[in-house]
C-alpha cells in the first residue's frame, strides 16, 4: 500500500496498476451502484474499482461468470438510454474435454440483464443453445465480498479492520458478512431462483442440459444488508417497471430538448439520463450525488452547481438541494469537521471509517465556496420559479450564510472570503481540492490564509442576490448594505487580484497577500458572476481561450506555460467540463460569441468521443491531434453530476435564455446557436408551476429566430438582439 505522505495527500485516489479494460458499466439507483466490466463481471484487477457498493462501502468485489470453468467471448454489452438497464451478450469459446471438443465456439448465447433497486442488485442470466445438438455444460458463478470502505478501495490504509464472519449457506441463499469495528454488521445475501448443483469455494455451480434450441434462465438477487434489516424478495421484471415508473415521474416537469444534430441530441440525452441515475431521495428532496465510484455521496459544491447548470430545465432540483444543505447547515463550531455557524456543507459520508472518524467526512465543512454558491442558488432558484414562500422557509438559512462570509468566511477582515488549510481535512478548499493546487509561479505552494479569486466572484454575486432577496422578504435595510457590499467588493477585487501582465486574474492571494501570479481556469469563473471590468473581462477571455490554456478540446485548468503544469495531473493541466461550461456562459453573458462557441463546440466534440458520448469528471490536457480523441483521466469519475450538466449550461448559454417569473415571461437575450446546430426544439419548458411553452429555435447564419409553437395563457416571449 503506498505511502501518502510522500506527496502530502493522504486522501490521494490511488492508481497502482493500469486498467486492464478502460471499459466500464455502471448502473445506480439511490444509495446502490455497481461497477462492472464489460463482461458484466466484477473483478479485483487493475485499479480494483470494480463492485457494487452501498452505504459507502463495498458488500461484492468479486462476481464473475464462467462456462465449463472459461471466461465467455465477448459480444456486445451496453446500458440503455435511460441508465436502468444494463445487458452483455456473450458466446462460449471451444469447449473440450481432455483433448475432445464438446462444443464448439459460438453455438451458446449468454444474455446477462442486470439493474439495480433500492438495496438489491438483481440479474437475469438466459443461457440459448443455438446448435443442432444437445449439450450439457457448466455455469460458475464465483463471488466474494471484501466489504472494504470506499475509501480503502481508493487506497487509504487502516492499521485495524473489522471481522468476517463464516460463510452461512442453505439451499439456493448464500451470506456473507462482516461485522465492522463501528459495531455494524453488513451482510451481502445472495438469493438464486433455483438451487445449485454445489456452492464450493465461494463458487456457485450449475449444470445446464440444453436441447437444440432449448434455453436455461437463472435469476440472481444479491441484497446489501445491515443490521438485520429486512429486505424482502423482488421479482426482476417487477422491478425493472418499477424503475420506468420511477424515471417517468422524476422527468414529468422536466423540459425536452431535440435539435437538428443527432449526436448533439445522444451526448445531452445521456446527460440527463445520468443525471437522472444520479439523483438520490434525501428526505428533503432528491439530490444529485457527485459522481461515481469515488463521490457517490452528497457534496455541496457540486450539487449547487449541478442544480445552476439544470435549473432552466428542471427547476424543482434546485430546490431539493436547498432544502438539503438548508437542514444541514452548521450551527455551531467544530474544527474537527470545519464547520462554523452558517457555513454549508461539502461533504457526507457514511460507512465504517466516516462512522468511526477515521476520516473526517461523515458531516465535514471543509469548502469555502459552498456557502456563498448556496446563496446564488437560492437567488437563482426564485428568480427562476418565483416560489416566495420557499425562499421564507431558508431566509434564516441565507442570512445565516451571508453572516458567515462577514464573521468567519474573511478572517483577516479585508472583505475577501479565505480559507485556512485544513491539516485533517482538506489543504485546499476550493473546487481545486488537490494539495498542489494552490501555488505561486516558482511552484511553491501558497500558505494560508488564501484567498481563491474565483471565491470572491461568488461572494460578490452572492452578496447581489441576497440583497435582492432581503428587499423581497421586507429587509431592505439589509438589502441596502449587501449592494454597497457588493460594489466596495468589486471595486476592490478588480483593483488586487487584477495582473496587467498577465492579462488575467491571479489565482489566489496567499496568507501574506501576496498574489500568486499563475495563469488558470479560475479566473474564467469570474465572469460568470459580472464581478470583473468589462475590459479586463475580454482580456481573460483572450488569454483562456489562447493556445497556453486552450487544448483544442477545452480550457485547461492551468496554462501550460506555469510552473506545475501537467496535462495528466487532476486539477493542473487538466481540463474539466463544468470548469468550461462555467466560464463559456460567463463569455456569453458578456457578449464574447466567437469565444463562447470555441469552448462549447470544443465539449461538445470531446463528448462525442467518450464512451457513452458520457462526459467525465476531467479528462487530459493535452493538445488536440487531428483524428486522435481525448486521452482520458485514469481515475476520473463516470458519470460525475456536474459535467454530466456541463452541455445543458452551454446551451441555456447559447440561447441566452432567462426568466422573469413574476410576470410569466421566458427571455432569449442575444440568442446564438453554434455551426453544430441549425435549430432546436424545447418542448414542456416550464415557466411557473403551472404554465409552460413549447419552442423552435433556428439558425440563420449569424441570426437566431424564435418561434413559439405551443403557450400556456398569460406566458410571454421576449427576444432581445
Amino acid at each position: 500500500m503506498p505511502d501518502f505522505s510522500i506527496i502530502n495527500d493522504k486522501y490521494y485516489i490511488s492508481a497502482t496498476s493500469s486498467i486492464l479494460d478502460p471499459s466500464k458499466l455502471i448502473i445506480k439507483d439511490g444509495e446502490i451502484f455497481g461497477v462492472f466490466n464489460r463482461f458484466g463481471d466484477i473483478l479485483p484487477v487493475g485499479r480494483n474499482e470494480q463492485g457494487l457498493y452501498f452505504g459507502g462501502t463495498r458488500f461484492l468485489s468479486l462476481y464473475e461468470l464462467r462456462i465449463n470453468g472459461l471466461r465467455p467471448l465477448f459480444l456486445s454489452s451496453n446500458v440503455d438510454e435511460d441508465d436502468i438497464l444494463l445487458t452483455v451478450d456473450l458466446t462460449n469459446p471451444d469447449l473440450y474435454a481432455k483433448d475432445r471438443l464438446l462444443v464448439s465456439k459460438d453455438l451458446l448465447h449468454i444474455m446477462r440483464s442486470k439493474i439495480l433497486n433500492e438495496t438489491r442488485y438483481l440479474e437475469h442470466i438466459r443461457v440459448r443453445n443455438f446448435g443442432r445438438k444437445a449439450v450439457t455444460v457448466t455455469l460458475d458463478i464465483l463471488v466474494d465480498a471484501d466489504f472494504k470502505d470506499i475509501f480503502e478501495v481508493r487506497g487509504l490504509k487502516r492499521k485495524r479492520e473489522g471481522r468476517h464472519q463464516p460463510i452461512k449457506y442453505a439451499g439456493n441463499t448464500v451470506e456473507l458478512s462482516y461485522e465492522g469495528l463501528d459495531g455494524v454488521t453488513r451482510k451481502t445475501l445472495i438469493t438464486v431462483s433455483e438451487k445449485p448443483e454445489s456452492f464450493h469455494n465461494k463458487s456457485f455451480s450449475f449444470l445446464l442440459p440444453l436441447q437444440p434450441g432449448g434455453a436455461r434462465e437463472i435469476y440472481f438477487t444479491i441484497a446489501c444488508v445491515t443490521d438485520n434489516r429486512n429486505c424482502t424478495p423482488v421479482n426482476f421484471t417487477d422491478a425493472l417497471k418499477k424503475s420506468r415508473r420511477r424515471l417517468r415521474e422524476k422527468t414529468r416537469n422536466s423540459a425536452d430538448v431535440e435539435t437538428s444534430n443527432e449526436l448533439f441530441n445522444r451526448s445531452v440525452n445521456r446527460s440527463l439520463s445520468d443525471i437522472n441515475m444520479m439523483l438520490t431521495e434525501s428526505g428533503e428532496g432528491a439530490y444529485p450525488y457527485g459522481g461515481i465510484p469515488w463521490f457517490c455521496t452528497p457534496f455541496g459544491r457540486d450539487g449547487i452547481i449541478t442544480a445552476l447548470e439544470t435549473l432552466w430545465i428542471r427547476p424543482g432540483l434546485a430546490r431539493g438541494v436547498l432544502s438539503y444543505l438548508a437542514a444541514r447547515q452548521a450551527k455551531s463550531v467544530d474544527r474537527a469537521r470545519a464547520a462554523e455557524p452558517g457555513k454549508i456543507l461539502h461533504e457526507v459520508r457514511k460507512g465504517e471509517l466516516a462512522a468511526l472518524g477515521e476520516i473526517p467526512f461523515g458531516l465535514y465543512y471543509g469548502s469555502v465556496d459552498s456557502t456563498p454558491l448556496f446563496i446564488m442558488l437560492a437567488g437563482a432558484y426564485w428568480r427562476r420559479t418565483g416560489d416566495t414562500r420557499f425562499i421564507l422557509d431558508i431566509r434564516d438559512n441565507i442570512e445565516a450564510a451571508v453572516a458567515w462570509m462577514k464573521d468567519y468566511g474573511d478572517i483577516d477582515h479585508d472583505g475577501f472570503i479565505e480559507y485556512v488549510p485544513d491539516a485533517g481535512g482538506l489543504r485546499n478548499q476550493g473546487w481545486k481540492d488537490s494539495h498542489d493546487s494552490v501555488f505561486h509561479r516558482d511552484g511553491s505552494l501558497a500558505e494560508g490564509p488564501i484567498a481563491l479569486c474565483e471565491v470572491q466572484a461568488y461572494q460578490y454575486a452572492a452578496k447581489k442576490e441576497a440583497a435582492m432577496l432581503a428587499a423581497l422578504t421586507g429587509r431592505e435595510k439589509l438589502s441596502q448594505r449587501l449592494l454597497e457590499e457588493a460594489g466596495e467588493l468589486k471595486e476592490k477585487f478588480n483593483r488586487t487580484f487584477w495582473d496587467e501582465e498577465m492579462g488575467t486574474y491571479v489565482l489566489a492571494l496567499d496568507g501574506e497577500k501576496k498574489p500568486c501570479r499563475v495563469v488558470a481556469s479560475n479566473a474564467g469563473h469570474v465572469l460568470f458572476t459580472g464581478i470583473a471590468d468589462h475590459d479586463r473581462a475580454v482580456r481573460v477571455a483572450e488569454t483562456l481561450t489562447s493556445d497556453a490554456v486552450f487544448s483544442g478540446w477545452g480550457i485547461r485548468t492551468l496554462s501550460s506555460r506555469e510552473a506545475l503544469y501537467n496535462p495528466m495531473s487532476y486539477h493542473n493541466g487538466s481540463v474539466w467540463p463544468h470548469d468550461n461550461a462555467i466560464i463559456a456562459y460567463g463569455l456569453a453573458s458578456i457578449g464574447l460569441r466567437r469565444h463562447f462557441r470555441k469552448v462549447f463546440s470544443a465539449i461538445f466534440d470531446a463528448s462525442v468521443f467518450m464512451e457513452f458520448q458520457r462526459l467525465p469528471e476531467l479528462f487530459c490536457g493535452f493538445t488536440r491531434r487531428r483524428g486522435a480523441p481525448p486521452t482520458l483521466y485514469p481515475v476520473a469519475c463516470v458519470p460525475q453530476a456536474w459535467a454530466s450538466g456541463s452541455l445543458l449550461l452551454m446551451l441555456q448559454a447559447s440561447l441566452g435564455l432567462d426568466f422573469e417569473s413574476g410576470s410569466e415571461r421566458v427571455i432569449f437575450r442575444q440568442p446564438t446557436l453554434p455551426e453544430f446546430l441549425d435549430h432546436l426544439t424545447i418542448r414542456n419548458l416550464s415557466v411557473t408551476g403551472t404554465t409552460s411553452v413549447e419552442l423552435v429555435i433556428r439558425r440563420y447564419g449569424e441570426d437566431v429566430t424564435v418561434e413559439v409553437l405551443k403557450k400556456s395563457a398569460g406566458v410571454s416571449v421576449m427576444v432581445i438582439k
